[in-house]
């Protein structure tokens, strides 16, 4: 074992958290700390940001069903919701892994960065959608949630921060919003799951341990303390005023992707 490795379980302790507490599942989190990592590891430049979400992908089957579960207890869980995202999220995922294979490092960082500073401006300025906006109907939410699951995909997200901001638009209360995110990361993470493993297994010059493109040492660290910190977020999550939570969870967005524009600048 390397000393790099006693880091990882310290990044599973903020990554449990914030995903408890924002219902992202952790991969907004995980993918720009464990790029900087692997990067400092030495990692081969060209899978370094694919291992970063493939590893960011994998924990999320896990800190998901930790956050999931707490947010159930406080009946904020909209099943009904999860029902009909999860077919086009399943589908969008599994093939967005795919492409996200075939897609340059930096290329890849640059289009995470844009899309969680859209999703960080949105909540932030504390949007009001008409009251008489509600969610699409049966095939609007497939179309909706393969397209969601296409960028989680490409950025090893869980998706709340987009279906965050969706479900928000059409009018589901904040919390609601989040504990649903929360149970809508388990069907992402396990289609793009398979999609990382099964696109990198053939990638030369690939780290020890690492199955495709998930690093077991960074997924194990991170699993065992994001699956004890996810309920610690979530009660949290439900102390909290509406606008003071969407404020929290668009300055959070904003934050990490500063830092992962910085990275791009400078680097």
């Amino acid at each position: 074992m390397t000393l790099w490795w006693l880091t990882y379980p310290l990044l599973g302790i903020f990554a449990g958290f914030i995903a408890g507490l924002f219902g992202v599942g952790g991969g907004l989190t995980i993918v720009p700390l464990s790029f900087m990592l692997f990067a400092a590891q030495g990692f081969p430049a060209e899978h370094t940001m694919h291992l970063a979400l493939g590893t960011s992908m994998a924990t999320i089957v896990f800190t998901s069903i930790a956050s999931m579960r707490a947010h159930h207890r406080h009946g904020a869980v909209r099943w009904d919701v999860v029902r009909s995202f999860a077919p086009g999220l399943l589908l969008g995922t599994f093939g967005g892994s795919f492409v996200a294979a075939w897609v340059p490092t930096r290329p890849l960082a640059m289009v995470f960065t844009a899309i969680v500073y859209y999703a960080a401006a949105q909540m932030m300025a504390d949007f009001k959608p008409k009251p008489h906006r509600v969610l699409p109907g049966t095939f609007g939410m497939v179309a909706v949630g393969t397209l969601i699951g296409i960028v989680s995909s490409l950025v090893a997200a869980g998706g709340g921060f987009l279906t965050i901001p969706f479900m928000v638009f059409c009018n589901v209360v904040i919390h609601q919003a989040v504990g649903t995110s929360a149970a809508l990361g388990f069907p992402i993470a396990v289609a793009g799951t398979i999609g990382y493993i099964a696109s990198g297994l053939q990638a030369p010059g690939l780290p020890d341990y690492a199955l495709g493109y998930v690093y077991l040492p960074a997924f194990g660290g991170v699993v065992a303390m994001s699956f004890l910190m996810a309920p610690v977020g979530a009660r949290l999550a439900h102390r909290l005023p509406v606008k003071q939570l969407k404020r929290a969870f668009g300055g959070f967005l904003a934050l990490l992707a500063t830092k992962m524009l910085h990275g791009l600048l400078t680097g």
